[in-house]
This record gives C-alpha cells, structure tokens and sequence, in this order.
C-alpha cells in the first residue's frame, strides 16, 4: 500500500540524520538480486554511482518515515533511473542537460524504459504484480511529472535529488551541466532544494551542501 502525502514539506516522524552520507551505505543484501539483474544498466550517465548514493539517501528518508512502505521506496530508487541504459547514450548530455531539460523527450524515454526493466526483472525475483506496478508508477514521471502522488513517490524524489548535494554529486553532475563547481551548488540552493519534498531532505540537503561548499572552496573558486 502507498501512503497517502501531507502538505510538503512533510514533517519527519522519525530521526533524520544529516550526517555525511558516506557513514551510512545502504543496509543489507536482500537487494542484491536486483543489483545484479541491472548491472548493465548502471553502466551508463554514472548509474552505479548514482543509484547506490541515492538507495542510501532513500533509506534515511525511511528512517525518517516510518509510515512509508521502506521496500516500496528502496525498490523504486534502485530502479528509477536504470532506464537511461536502454536510450541513446549520445542523446543523454546532448538533450537530457542542455536547454529546457526537465522537458526533453529523452527523459520521458529514460522513464518508460524504466518501468519496462522493472517489469521485466521484478517477477523472477518473486515480487507481485500489484507492487510491480506500484513501483512502475513511481518510476514513470519521476523527472517529468509536477507533482508527487503519495508519501513513497515523494520519498523516492527526494533521495534522487539528495545526492546532488553530495561531493561526489556535484562533481559528476556539474560537468554534465557544463557548470563549474561554485555555479552548480548555488543552482542547487536555489532551484532544487525548493523542489524537496519532506522536511527531512530539506535538513539532510542544507548540511551536505554546507559540507561540499566548504570541501570545494566554492567561495573563492567562483
């Protein structure tokens, strides 16, 4: 079952640590048959990177909401973006970064190849239909769609954002917005952590950027 989501930004209802997220790699193994089933996807735009970061974030989140289905929200960020494995690679910069790129057509690809993987990868592992499409509905709009349909989907956004705040996020994606270090994290202060949807992500954000602005020297490499 989803859960149905507050008026953002939605308070935590269980700790919210803004530690660095390197303390806290993803917990367990029992993923780990999804991982393998979608390596090759996360061989493309930094996914195995990418998604391990975000599984960790989303997983604080979790903690942070207890209400929320954890399963649905870990299975859905694992999932959300292995979709840009199936799509041009030479599109992905070209069309996906530059010029209005919340509405690039290949973002609305990288979603439907998604769900498709997701439907492909999920039976074998043993997990039903009804949550199958659970998580396909997260996965489809996740980049594209305005608004947010329950408390997972909200959490699974918020961890997809969350890395950027991370050094490692700001390293990568930086460059594929062809924006220098300093630039990128003052695009991230004012245009997505607005975007953020829980209260949680908002404080775990704030910190991480702090940490980065400092680590970077962006006050002065600007």
């Amino acid at each position: 079952m989803t859960t149905p989501l507050p008026a953002a930004p939605v308070p935590a209802n269980g700790p919210v640590d803004t530690s660095p997220i390197v303390l806290t790699p993803a917990r367990g193994s029992d993923l780990d048959a999804i991982w393998s089933a979608v390596v090759p996807e996360t061989r493309v735009r930094s996914n195995d990177i990418h998604l391990p970061v975000s599984l960790a974030y989303a997983e604080r989140l979790c903690d942070a909401h207890p209400e929320a289905d954890a399963l649905l929200v870990r299975v859905a960020i694992l999932l959300h973006d292995v979709g840009w494995g199936r799509v041009d690679e030479s599109r992905i910069i070209a069309e996906g970064f530059t010029g209005d790129w919340r509405k690039a057509a290949i973002r609305y690809e990288h979603e439907k190849q998604g769900c498709e993987i997701a439907r492909e990868v999920l039976p074998p592992l043993g997990y039903d239909d009804a949550f199958i499409e659970r998580v396909a509905a997260i996965i489809d709009g996740h980049d594209t769609r305005a608004e947010a349909y329950s408390l997972e989907d909200a959490l699974v956004r918020d961890a997809d954002r969350l890395w950027r705040f991370d050094h490692v996020g700001i390293a990568l994606a930086s460059g594929w917005f062809s924006m220098d270090p300093a630039t990128y994290c003052d695009r991230l202060r004012a245009e997505i952590v607005p975007e953020l949807l829980t209260q949680a992500a908002i404080e775990m954000a704030l910190a991480s950027l702090a940490r980065s602005e400092a680590l970077l020297k962006t006050d002065v490499l600007r």
